[in-house]
């Protein structure tokens, strides 16, 4: 306990030498901080004007494109100027009020082989200015170019059929004998399964249209005789293919369409 004033003795002396020295700041060029001001200086800057943004190529969509609707049979080219926001449906609407052209709902519209959907917008397609699209006519419609179109439907073999009647020369003086042509006069006519058929078994091959294109291209020097001929049995057969042989034959030959383009 004697030690105790000692020890106060000995901090109020180091504090009193603490006290007489001089205040020292790093070199760091920083006032001190009584000297500091309350308020910030604040000097006006002119800046320039922030720059107008350019719109690139690739952002600006146009208004509407020039497209050519192309038919290879029968061979009619229809130009027009469609707006890239419309869906398919909208733009067969617009293609069918043209002169000639067939209705839109027999109408299939594809771009390189592709089919277009009709709830798909055109610029999701990637169509650019003056690009051709290729017009079809879906499977059991008919149309020539002539603003007629029509569509076949199978018919049921009840349906009324007038009757023919043949009368023999007065000479006999026999009665008049009807003849009725109604279908359910004849015998049904036995039907083989296309997929079982030996027929189809060749039509279907990739390797006999590969043989058929090599024969046409020996016999025809103009390539576009070529295209043609192989279009025409191309089309005969195609009611005795299925999508999945159509594609398959396609890719084989290199044929883009079922037109021959």
């Amino acid at each position: 306990m004697a030690s105790f004033p000692n020890e106060i003795t000995f901090i109020k002396g180091h504090i009193n030498i603490l006290t007489s020295l001089p205040i020292t700041y790093p070199d760091s060029f920083q006032q001190p901080l009584e000297e500091y001001s309350k308020k910030v200086a604040i000097f006006p800057v002119e800046l320039p004007p922030p720059p107008e943004r350019k719109s690139s190529s690739s952002d600006l969509v146009p208004d509407t494109l020039s497209v050519v609707f192309k038919s290879t049979k029968p061979a009619i080219s229809f130009p027009l100027n469609v707006s890239p926001s419309d869906t398919i449906s909208t733009i067969k609407q617009q293609l069918a009020s043209q002169p000639r052209a067939p209705p839109a709902d027999i109408q299939r519209l594809l771009l390189k082989g592709k089919a277009l959907a009709d709830n798909k917008l055109l610029k999701e397609y990637g169509v650019t200015e003056g690009v051709i699209i290729n017009l079809m006519i879906k499977p059991g419609s008919h149309w020539d170019g002539s603003g007629l179109s029509q569509t076949i439907i199978a018919k049921d073999s009840t349906s009324s059929i007038p009757s023919v009647v043949i009368s023999a020369s007065d000479s006999t003086k026999t009665s008049p004998v009807p003849l009725d042509l109604g279908a359910a006069s004849f015998p049904p006519v036995p039907q083989s399964t296309p997929e079982n058929s030996s027929f189809h078994h060749i039509i279907s091959s990739s390797n006999f249209w590969d043989r058929l294109h090599a024969f046409l291209q020996s016999e025809f020097t103009n390539k576009d005789d070529v295209a043609t001929a192989f279009e025409q049995f191309f089309l005969a057969s195609k009611a005795n293919l299925t999508v999945g042989e159509v594609a398959r034959i396609r890719d084989q030959v290199g044929i883009i369409s079922m037109g021959g383009t």
